[in-house]
């Protein structure tokens, strides 16, 4: 990922907070018969290595998990993002040479992909999926509410995935390469629009 140094984030604790939050990643692998993607949930389990492990699973019908990879996979989690209007700009008034932009925060996982089949494993990895989304609900659903050979009829038609982070790439591009007025009318202009996003990524433009 290209990152100027103006961009670029280094904050782990930030880092991990936009993967966490990323409720779904897309995992980048190369092989001989080209790229192959795929849109999954993953979690991170931090105690594992200098830059924590993901795990997550993907149907077994899924070819991606049975073509040979060239070199590590890559696991791209997208926090918020927004587009940035020109118009939001002092500089615009005052020289006119301005154009549009976008907004984002990503983050890039590398690390040598590993499928797994065992059944005690991918229970686990399902399980600690599902409670993590389903923590906040007043309700939660767990894995063990389904009857158990429903729940091992399931697993058998997935694989399991771990991916070690062996390099973190994470960019961070809110405008800090503009004035602080320039900042200042982007982070008005996105605090009054509709979308939710937008509004989230008004409160991230530096002061």
């Amino acid at each position: 990922m290209y990152t100027p140094p103006a961009f670029k984030d280094e904050d782990t604790a930030r880092i991990r907070a936009t993967m966490r939050e990323a409720r779904l990643a897309t995992l980048v692998t190369a092989t001989q018969d080209g790229p192959f993607a795929t849109p999954l949930p993953l979690f991170l389990d931090e105690s594992e290595g200098e830059h924590g492990v993901l795990y997550g699973h993907l149907a077994k019908a899924n070819p991606h998990w049975r073509a040979a990879p060239f070199g590590e996979s890559l696991a791209i989690f997208m926090g918020p993002d927004a587009y940035v209007t020109p118009s939001w700009y002092a500089t615009k008034a005052e020289t006119g040479k301005v154009v549009p932009t976008w907004n984002y925060v990503a983050v890039h996982a590398h690390g040598p992909v590993e499928f797994f089949h065992d059944a005690d494993r991918l229970l686990e990895v399902v399980t600690r999926l599902t409670d993590r989304h389903e923590r906040p609900r007043a309700a939660p659903w767990a894995v063990s509410d389904a009857p158990p050979d429903f729940v091992a009829a399931q697993l058998r038609g997935i694989v399991g995935l771990r991916l070690p982070i062996t390099r973190l790439d994470a960019k961070r591009k809110m405008s800090q390469n503009r004035t602080l007025t320039d900042r200042q009318g982007v982070a008005a202009g996105l605090s009054r629009s509709e979308r939710a996003t937008d509004r989230t990524v008004a409160t991230l433009i530096p002061e």
